[in-house]
Parts: structure tokens; C-alpha cells; sequence
């Protein structure tokens, strides 16, 4: 199935979880939690925070050698902004920034694969956060102690429950 036909089905527009294809065209799904969701938010709005530029947002479809891959928050530059636009569908090549938050569903296999197959199409920076909010940093040569481009950006999500 075609990235396009996934977007335009009308049976999977409110599903409550994250929709990937394989490098084969198959629908692959992966539940998200509430937990998931608020690390979601709360990354993607610090990164928007600490951006002077550019463009932040989730659920960020990028065109990968082994299908489409659904970054949860990702961030392009202006450059990046300037040569693609606005896609309605996914994009060509990876924003700068990809977020990935771990689920108890991910494999380290599958999230290890998933940095590699962003960075063969563009980013700069693979960022991960664990399920208690610790964050990792990588760019293509390896793991970073802190982010090269948002080196501000915090080591912990902290998600405060009242």
C-alpha cells in the first residue's frame, strides 16, 4: 500500500496508534500510551522554545529506503523549509532533528534501525526518549552527550503528575 492510500483511507484516520509502512507497502502499527503523548508534546514544545528558526512538529512522515517512518517530533530548518515546503503527504528526506520516544512495543533492534534509516536520508540528529523521560542525543558517528544543534535542550523530560 502506497503512503498516499494510507493517509487518504477513511478506516484508518482515528486510529488510537501510530500507522508506518515497511519497505514491502504493509501497514505496520504501533499502540501509543498517554504517557507517550505527553513526552510527545512536551519535547516538541522545549524544542519549539529553543528554535529561533525553522519549524517544529510531530507525527512527522519521512520517505525511507524500508517505507515510511513516522518520526514523533522532528524539527526542519529554514534551508530545509526553502528547498521542501509544506508537505501534505510525507517528506523526501528527514528534518534535521528526529524524535523518537521509546513504547514498551519498540525493540532496540527497531529503534536502532530507525536512527540509521534517518540518517541515510538526511538528518543530522536522532534524538530518543526512554520511557522515564531520559533523553539520548546521536548524530551519524555515534551518541552525543548533549545535542550539537539544540545543546540547551535538556537530558530529562519531566512529566509532573498533580
Amino acid at each position: 500500500m502506497e503512503w498516499e492510500e494510507v493517509v487518504k483511507d477513511p478506516s484508518l484516520k482515528d486510529l488510537p496508534f501510530k500507522i508506518e509502512t515497511n519497505e514491502w507497502g504493509k501497514i505496520m502499527m504501533a499502540p501509543a500510551s498517554d504517557l507517550h503523548g505527553l513526552y510527545q508534546f512536551r519535547i516538541a514544545r522545549t524544542l519549539s522554545n529553543l528554535a529561533n528558526e525553522g519549524e517544529t512538529s510531530t507525527e512527522c512522515p519521512v520517505q525511507t529506503s524500508k517505507g515510511v517512518r513516522v518520526a514523533d517530533a522532528a524539527w526542519r530548518s529554514v534551508a530545509f523549509l526553502k528547498k521542501h515546503g509544506i508537505r501534505k503527504i510525507k517528506l523526501p528526506e528527514s528534518p534535521e532533528v528526529v524524535v523518537e520516544i521509546e513504547s514498551p512495543s519498540n525493540s532496540t533492534a527497531e529503534l536502532e534501525e530507525k536512527r540509521h534509516l534517518y540518517f541515510e536520508v538526511g538528518a543530522k540528529e536522532f534524538w530518543l526518549c526512554d520511557e522515564d523521560g531520559n533523553m539520548r542525543f546521536f548524530n551519524p558517528r555515534g551518541e552525543l552527550k548533549r545535542s550539537e544543534i539544540f545543546g540547551e535542550f535538556p537530558e530529562h523530560i519531566e512529566i509532573d503528575f498533580v
